[in-house]
């Protein structure tokens, strides 16, 4: 059953994302496509799961196993500096069958990893020694239906930034990390959103955050990191302290 949900005033901003993590069927090979294609770093390791530097965040590749479990079929984007855009694009068409798409002066490829994840490389104002990946700014959750989704999220702390026209979507942000809900369906790429999701992002006030929506999550848990939250489509966001 969904519950809806009415949008109220935020208890708390939010602001950059901390992680996402990824279910991935064998870490060694996924960890070693984001270190050969996207020259990610290894942060820390352990035999379940892996996470890679993203900028600030982490991208998390883990093994199936104890909830939360990392997303499958994850849409997201990752930031590069603008005038490396090229240099990546030809890079990755000598082994990807790349699609591109522009929004205004921002241009984004699309690909896909092993586990069918579509990553995004998106032209973003950020910086980079090498001209590489510099951060995370968009993750899309797959959810059931839009208007509680939408309302959820909005208590939650993010601001909607855009609504579909022709397809059933609608885009949040908190100025650092946009999230883009979809009902079913595939989107740029062939993307889809994601399923049982795992993601963190910074909470000035990560318990006044929790209990705003506390009438409509899942469930609800301190952890080490934060306050972990699930939501009622079943995706696990985390508040961070920031």
């Amino acid at each position: 059953m969904t519950l809806f949900v009415e949008a109220s005033e935020p208890l708390a901003m939010l602001s950059g994302p901390r992680w996402l993590a990824l279910e991935v069927k064998y870490l060694d090979r996924a960890v070693s496509f984001y270190e050969a294609f996207l020259d990610l770093d290894v942060r820390r390791e352990a035999a379940e799961e892996a996470a890679l530097a993203v900028g600030d965040a982490d991208l998390i590749l883990r093994a199936p196993g104890d909830v939360p479990r990392g997303g499958l079929h994850t849409h997201y984007a990752l930031a590069i500096p603008r005038d490396s855009y090229d240099d990546w694009f030809a890079r990755l068409e000598e082994r990807f069958d790349l699609e591109e798409a522009t929004f205004g002066e921002s241009r984004s490829l699309y690909f896909y990893d092993t586990e069918g994840n579509c990553v995004e490389l998106g032209q973003r104002d950020v910086a980079h020694p090498d001209g590489g990946v510099a951060g995370l700014f968009e993750i899309v959750l797959e959810v059931e239906a839009l208007d509680p989704a939408t309302a959820f999220y909005e208590r939650l702390g993010f601001d909607v930034v855009d609504r579909g026209d022709e397809r059933r979507r609608v885009r949040l942000s908190t100025g650092e990390l946009d999230l883009e809900l979809w009902e079913p369906q595939l989107g740029l790429a062939d993307g889809r959103g994601g399923v049982h999701v795992d993601f963190g992002v910074a909470a000035a006030d990560p318990a006044g955050a929790a209990a705003s929506v506390e009438d409509a999550a899942m469930g609800s848990e301190d952890v080490a990191e934060g306050v972990r939250i699930r939501d009622p489509d079943g995706h696990y966001v985390t508040l961070v302290a920031d």
